[in-house]
Order: C-alpha cells, then structure tokens, then sequence
C-alpha cells in the first residue's frame, strides 16, 4: 500500500526526502497526492477474502475504526523518520498515551515515569491509573533516580525529553541501556523535539509517540496522535484500540500526512528563531532565568547538544513573580496566548494557570512549573518582530 517505505530501504534518503515521498500508492486516477478516503468501511470481493483480511492472512482495510488509507500514509511517514517499523495513529495525543498505557500494562505491573511531563499525562500517572497499576515518579534528570526504581515487576518507563514546560532533559543513551538490560519497555514522548532533531530509536526506544496536534500538523487546525515503535508492541496497542475505537479519523490524517511534508523546513526555522529569542531573553534586564536546551547556560547544555541536533521551538523564561508574568502576557501586541504550541504562529502561555492549573502548587514545582514561568512557543514570524513585540512588553511590567 506504501510506495516508498520506510528507511531500512532508503538508508540514503534524508528526512526531508523521506517525509515528502512516503506516499500510499496512486489509484487508477493517477493523482499525485494522496485521495481523501471518507470510508466507514470496506467491501470484499467475497466471503472468503473478507475472512482472509479479518484472519490477517493477507492485507486490506476492514473497517474505519480499525485503519484508514489516510492514517497509513501519515504513520508510514513517521516511522519512516522515527526509523521504527510499525506504528498506529490515534485521536489526540493523550488518548495515545492512554491507548498505549492499557494495552501494554496490566493490574500488578509497575511503571516509571519523569515526573517533569504534560499536566494531563502527570494527571494520568497520579490519579487516572487506577486498576492495579504502580506507577513510581522519578526526577528524570537523574539517572540513579531511574535505577533505584526498578523493581522486579516494572514493565515500562515513559518520559519527555525534552519536558513540558520546563525543557529538562533525559539521558536516553543510559536510560536506553538500563531498560535493555532489565528488559523494560522504553516509551518517549519525542513531541517537543521531533524525529528532526532526535530520534530515540537510536538510544534503544521501544516505543516514541507524538502528539500530532503539534508540530506534524503545524497550523493548529488538528487533533491527533501517534505511537510508533516495535511490532510486538504496536501489535498490542493496536488490537486494544480496535475496541476501544481511539481512532484518528480520515480527514485530520490526511492533513498531518501533507503536514510532516514541511516539517523539517519548519523545524529549521522554529529552531534558529528560538534560539535568537533565548539569546535575547537571557540579556533583558527584566528576565531572571531562561531556558533553553541549546544555550550553554542550560543546565543540561552538554547532554542537550549530545542528543539533540538543535534546541526545538520552545523557550521558557522566569520573571520575578506571577503578577509580572501576567503583566508581560497582557502587553504583548502579537503573540497569541493559547494552550496549545507547535504553530507557525508565537504562542506565549502561562503554565500555572493553565496547562498545569490542575496540580498542586507542591507538584507543580515538582515538574519545574513556578509561577512565575512563561513558556513560548517560537513560530516562523520574522524574529525581529517576535523580539520586538516581548521587548516591548516586558519594558512595561513593573
């Protein structure tokens, strides 16, 4: 079904390449880019091939809930940058992770996870996970913290690397060895660098899901997911969402699949903008600390131009308090304030308030969320009138 598959076949196609002519095969119509498919379901020239398909003896679609043309495209084109072999696309990001989390842990298992990720997946792992499941919270910077909670039933260790919204890091390489070692499944959440800039198969990763409602997508218009990795694994998950019907539909992975055809142009620019606005945040006298992994005032700088090949789109700087932090928000004159990120526009948000509003004050700073934090989201604006703009904001907090 896939013309050009992934990279095992392609080893000297760059990511550029390989996101732009992984592609479904064309119909009889000879198009050249992918059809959208607004199919419920799939007919059978007869009983005996229907059941053929339903048995798995030979492949076709069976029905919209299980896959789509649309969503194999889209999954091709990011295993093929993740450099895994199989994956699934999903609804949203939370209901990959979700997705993935019940198909592949069961009542006695124990998992581990950064305590430094999304509100509503720390949400998941504190108080959602409530059928037997032990879920032991590590500071994820640490890699003896990672070591010291292993146990005889650990199943899976899950982090983000970089964290939401406070940009630490994992050392995937150590923690890649000790889950092979301890045969534990390793599952990243690779959302804020993308495949373009990391790509933690190459650590030992079993498993790397996105939210696609990101950088995939890039213009905010979509919700969806994916999870790629392992075929043992993506097996699993994948039975367990045809009858929980997490699934993505048509139309949205048909935009994500023409998405992720930019994607590294994009991420380029996010990148060298981000950076240029860390530099200038770091130098503004109203700014207390900034992160940024690719700034040599990270704490983690080494690690970070270790495993990553550019510093991502995100930014995050702290003021004296929250009431300046609000003040800087509501001066702004172009930056958007919106919970979400990856778009081509700047989105600036205050995760205390918002993303991370429903933990508690002593979590919250657990994550490396204080209140005074502002997190950015660097579009492809020109970076003068980005700078601009929080200049001239921040030149009014007092």
């Amino acid at each position: 079904m896939i013309t050009d598959s992934p990279r095992s076949q392609k080893k000297k196609w760059s990511d550029s390449t390989l996101s732009i002519r992984t592609a479904n095969q064309p119909s009889a119509n000879r198009e050249h880019s992918t059809a959208l498919y607004l199919n419920s379901g799939f007919y059978f020239d007869d009983s005996e091939y229907a059941r053929a398909v339903f048995a798995n003896e030979i492949a076709g679609h069976k029905y919209g809930r299980y896959h789509n043309p649309n969503a194999d495209e889209f999954v091709a084109k990011v295993c093929a940058l993740e450099a895994m072999p199989s994956g699934i696309a999903m609804a949203s990001g939370m209901g990959a992770i979700f997705t993935a989390f019940m198909a592949l842990l069961s009542k006695g298992d124990h998992m581990i996870a950064s305590r430094a990720v999304f509100g509503s997946t720390f949400q998941l792992l504190n108080q959602l996970l409530r059928w037997g499941i032990e879920v032991t919270l590590v500071d994820g910077k640490n890699n003896q913290a990672w070591e010291q909670a292993v146990r005889s039933n650990t199943r899976l260790c899950y982090l983000e690397t970089p964290s939401n919204p406070g940009l630490e890091l994992v050392d995937l390489t150590f923690l890649g060895r000790l889950c092979n070692q301890q045969e534990i499944i390793l599952m990243v959440d690779n959302i804020f660098a993308t495949p373009i800039l990391q790509k933690p198969a190459h650590y030992g990763a079993d498993l790397v899901m996105h939210s696609a409602t990101k950088f995939f997508d890039g213009q905010g218009r979509c919700l969806g997911g994916v999870v790629v990795g392992k075929t043992a694994w993506i097996d699993k998950i994948q039975q367990f969402n045809r009858h929980v019907g997490c699934t993505l539909s048509a139309f949205n992975a048909w935009i994500f699949s023409k998405s992720i055809e930019t994607l590294a142009v994009r991420i380029n620019k996010h990148c060298a903008n981000a950076l240029c606005i860390a530099e200038f945040l770091q130098q503004h006298s109203r700014v207390c600390q900034v992160y940024y992994p690719h700034l040599p005032s990270h704490p983690q700088y080494a690690l970070a131009k270790q495993q990553m090949s550019a510093g991502g789109a995100l930014v995050t700087f702290v003021l004296d308090d929250q009431k300046q932090a609000r003040q800087c928000m509501d001066h702004l004159q172009m930056l958007s304030i919106s919970a979400n990120l990856g778009d081509t526009r700047t989105i600036i948000t205050h995760p205390a308030s918002t993303t991370h509003s429903s933990l508690t004050q002593e979590q919250r700073l657990e994550t490396g969320v204080v209140d005074a934090l502002l997190r950015i989201s660097v579009g492809l604006e020109d970076v003068d009138d980005i700078i601009g703009d929080l200049d001239q904001a921040l030149n009014q907090i007092h």
